[in-house]
Parts: C-alpha cells; sequence; structure tokens
C-alpha cells in the first residue's frame, strides 16, 4: 500500500443500533489489507469508543479515517455540548452519561482512557456549545 486510503462515516445521535458500524468496517479493511492484528485491535478499540462518545453525548457527527504506510488517522468531530473538563473526562470512571444510557451498558467512564491507551497519540479539541475534535493516530511501522 503507497497511497493513502480514506473512508468516512456519518454518526447518529442517540442511534445505537448503528453504533460500530464504522470501527466494524475499518476493522475488515485493515484485516483484508493484511495489517498487523494487534495495530487492528488497537484502531477497533480507539474507534469504537470514539464512536459510541459521539452517539452518546453530540448531536451527530462524522469520522474520516486515513490509512496511510506509516499509520491509521482516525478524526471524529461533532456537533454538540463539548467537553467542559477535558482533564476530568480523561480520568478513568468519570462520565457525564445520563440513566437510560447507563441503563444499557454504556457510559462507565472509560472511553476517553481507553482511546488513550489503544492510540500512539491522541488529540482533544473540544468547545462547549460547539462541538469535540478527537484525533487519533495508530503507528504501522
Amino acid at each position: 500500500m503507497n497511497e493513502k486510503i480514506i473512508l468516512n462515516y456519518n454518526v447518529d445521535s442517540d442511534d445505537f443500533t448503528r453504533a460500530g458500524e464504522a470501527s466494524g468496517n475499518v476493522k475488515r479493511n485493515l484485516k483484508l489489507m493484511g495489517v498487523d492484528p494487534d495495530i487492528v485491535r488497537r484502531v477497533a478499540i480507539s474507534l469504537y469508543e470514539g464512536e459510541i462518545n459521539m452517539v452518546i453525548h453530540s448531536n451527530g457527527g462524522a469520522i474520516e479515517v486515513i490509512i496511510s504506510p506509516t499509520e491509521i488517522e482516525m478524526i471524529l468531530k461533532d456537533e454538540g455540548p463539548g467537553i467542559e473538563d477535558t482533564e476530568l473526562a480523561m480520568q478513568a470512571g468519570y462520565s457525564t452519561a445520563p440513566d437510560n444510557i447507563r441503563s444499557l451498558g454504556f457510559g462507565a467512564g472509560m472511553g476517553l482512557p481507553n482511546m488513550k491507551k489503544n492510540s500512539d497519540e491522541l488529540k482533544i479539541e473540544s468547545k462547549v456549545g460547539v462541538g469535540t475534535t478527537v484525533t487519533m493516530k495508530v503507528f504501522i511501522s
């Protein structure tokens, strides 16, 4: 693979029936490309956690995944409330998910920590009342 492959996905707010489609599609594509299984796993976890966060916390958004010979870059951009305190949100177990979301088995406060743990780079840009952009990279070589 010498060229970049760009994959784009839309994520709808509160659409748990489609949550995970983007991460599942990227995982399948990476496997077909012969990417190392550990890299595939880390990308799938990072992207799934971000995708679920978008479904739970935003008013919808878009995901762009750029696959190159050296890295997989995931850009998740949403419209929504934004993150008031990014440092607090990064703490394992901290969650602003409402009870109805928790009753579905989501909102345990591990999304951002798992994204950080499974990516090589994580950048969060958030503006309250506007939205959040999360950029993650997993290096291939």
